[in-house]
C-alpha cells in the first residue's frame, strides 16, 4: 500500500437517526489525509448472532459486512457508550465479523476506535471494551491518540456538523495518526 492509496471502512456503533457517532464519522469523511478514503457500512440489518445461522452459512448482510471490512486497509468504529460499555448492535457486528476466529476479517487489521457519547466520559469505557475484545480477533488497535468526544450536544449543530474547532483538529490528528498506523502495521503476512 502506498502513501495515496488508503482505504478506510467505518461504522457507527448507534442506529439513532440524529446519531452523534454517525455525524463523527460523517466529519471524518470531510478530513480526511491525501490519499486516503472512507467508506461508511451499516449494521442495522444484521440479524442477532446465532453459531446455527453461521453454521449454515453467512446472511447476505453478515457476509457484506466482512467484505467491506477485509477489503479495507483499517477499520474504523464510532463507537457511544451504553451502560458503561458497547451497544448491543454493535457487539453484534463484531460478533459475526469474528467468526471465525482464526481466519476472521478483523484478525490483523488495523483498527481505530472514537467515540462521542452525551455524557463526561466521552466513550472511555466502551472503547476500552472495545480493545479487550480485540486481543481475541488479534486486532491492531491503535493505541493512541485517542479520541473521546464528551458533551456531544455541545459541539454538533442541530444539522449534525461537527462545530468545535478544538474537536476538528484533535480529528484531524486521530485520522492522521490512523492513516500512518495502517501503512505501518497494514501489511499482513
Amino acid at each position: 500500500m502506498g502513501a495515496a492509496d488508503l482505504h478506510i471502512f467505518g461504522i457507527s456503533g448507534s442506529l439513532r437517526a440524529g446519531s452523534y457517532n454517525m455525524a463523527l464519522l460523517r466529519a471524518a469523511a470531510e478530513m480526511l489525509p491525501p490519499g486516503v478514503t472512507l467508506e461508511t457500512g451499516r449494521i442495522d440489518d444484521l440479524p442477532l448472532y446465532n453459531d446455527d445461522l453461521r453454521a449454515a452459512g453467512d446472511p447476505e448482510p453478515v457476509a457484506r459486512l466482512k467484505r467491506q471490512i477485509e477489503a479495507a486497509d483499517a477499520f474504523l468504529i464510532a463507537t457511544p457508550e451504553c451502560n458503561y460499555s458497547i451497544p448491543g448492535v454493535l457487539k453484534n457486528a463484531l460478533d459475526w465479523a469474528s467468526r471465525p476466529p482464526k481466519t476472521c476479517c478483523l484478525r490483523q487489521k488495523p483498527i481505530g476506535i472514537m467515540g462521542c457519547s452525551s455524557g463526561e466520559s466521552g466513550t472511555m469505557r466502551s472503547q476500552l471494551a472495545l480493545r479487550q475484545m480485540f486481543v481475541f480477533t488479534d486486532s491492531y488497535a491503535m493505541l493512541q491518540p485517542e479520541l473521546r468526544v464528551p458533551r456531544a450536544g455541545e459541539v454538533f449543530d442541530a444539522a449534525g456538523r461537527l462545530t468545535d474547532e478544538a474537536i476538528r483538529e484533535r480529528l484531524g490528528l486521530f485520522l492522521r495518526a490512523l492513516a500512518d498506523w495502517a501503512r505501518l502495521v497494514g501489511q499482513r503476512s
